[in-house]
């Protein structure tokens, strides 16, 4: 199996697993989502419906495979998807800190681009 293939397996994997938590103790009225591209390289992690009233449409998680590495856009987790991908196994070198400004990238442990 490719690297590719791997990456594509190990994010919808880390991915399922959070809303399957997040299923456990829904909140009336929020579809939790997980959307897969795996041609485009996009993983996202959505939550959409009402909740107090007010409209939710917002991105918990959003990866994008990009250079056969992990570009993290979006990361509203706890522990962080960085995390879970280095449990996974994936080297620091292919996790790109993408929602950090490409100055400050270079100054964490991962990739910069």
């Amino acid at each position: 199996m490719d690297k590719l293939t791997d990456y594509q397996k190990i994010i919808r994997r880390i991915l399922n697993d959070y809303l399957e938590l997040d299923q456990r103790q829904p909140t009336p009225g929020v579809e939790y989502l997980l959307l897969a591209d795996d041609e485009g390289g996009h993983y996202m992690w959505l939550n959409l419906g009402w909740s107090n009233n007010k409209r939710l449409n917002a991105a918990t998680v959003y990866v994008r495979l990009r250079e056969g590495k992990f570009w993290i856009e979006t990361d509203w987790t706890e522990k962080g998807i960085a995390t879970d991908l280095l449990e996974a196994g994936v080297p620091k070198e292919d996790i790109v800190l993408a929602f950090h400004h490409p100055d400050v990238r270079p100054h964490t442990d991962f990739a910069a681009a």
